[in-house]
């Protein structure tokens, strides 16, 4: 639950990020906060632009939980058969989608353990409906996030867990909105995993990452 970096750095860093980035987006399609719920599920083990793919055709029609329980399962499943773990998924979304008509009236709930209740909903899921569509400071942790957290000292920690306290406690509260975005967004086209493009960084002289590429 540490970060290497002082305030000043942090601040610094997440300053640049938002004088590039003012407004960052997540870049799952969707339409409403039913939609980006299942668009998140769907996205486990998943690139967003494959997701988007298939969902996209599939909201223009499907954008409730009523309308999803509708098309039922085999249809559902036929519409994303392109995403990875396709039929566990579409049991998955059928079960919240029942859920959330039972016992929510329709409605997506905006409390995290409402929302880790529902099937096929983890942390990261919550937190990103959380983020993107209530608004929460809520930090969703994926691979890029633990690289970049890990990699530059923002956020430093042996686990998911770790990391999203880490950016909890060390992130000044006024990033913390977008905190998220940033990081994954410089994790996919700059802090990349394999050869990360340090010569097109933002935060390079303030990155503690020793094996910089040119």
């Amino acid at each position: 639950m540490a970060s290497q970096l002082g305030y000043h750095a942090l601040t610094e860093i997440f300053t640049r990020f938002r004088n590039a980035e003012p407004e960052p987006k997540g870049e799952l399609f969707h339409t409403n906060a039913y939609t980006l719920l299942v668009a998140v599920a769907l996205s486990a083990q998943a690139t967003d632009a494959g997701v988007n793919k298939a969902t996209r055709p599939l909201f223009a029609a499907i954008d409730s939980p009523e309308k999803m329980l509708a098309l039922g399962e085999e249809g559902l499943t036929e519409a994303i058969k392109t995403i990875g773990l396709f039929r566990q998924k579409a049991k998955n979304v059928i079960k919240l989608s029942r859920i959330l008509v039972d016992d929510y009236d329709g409605q997506v709930p905006s409390s995290r353990a409402a929302l880790q209740g529902l099937p096929g909903v983890g942390r990261k899921t919550a937190n990103v409906v959380l983020n993107i569509w209530f608004h929460a400071p809520a930090q969703a942790v994926d691979t890029h996030i633990f690289r970049v957290g890990n990699r530059t000292g923002i956020a430093v920690g042996r686990t998911v867990d770790a990391v999203e306290r880490a950016i909890e406690d060390n992130v000044p509260v006024g990033f913390q909105g977008h905190a998220h975005h940033w990081l994954i967004l410089h994790g996919r086209y700059i802090c990349t995993a394999r050869k990360p493009r340090c010569g097109d960084c933002l935060i390079r002289d303030l990155c503690p990452f020793e094996e910089k590429t040119l």
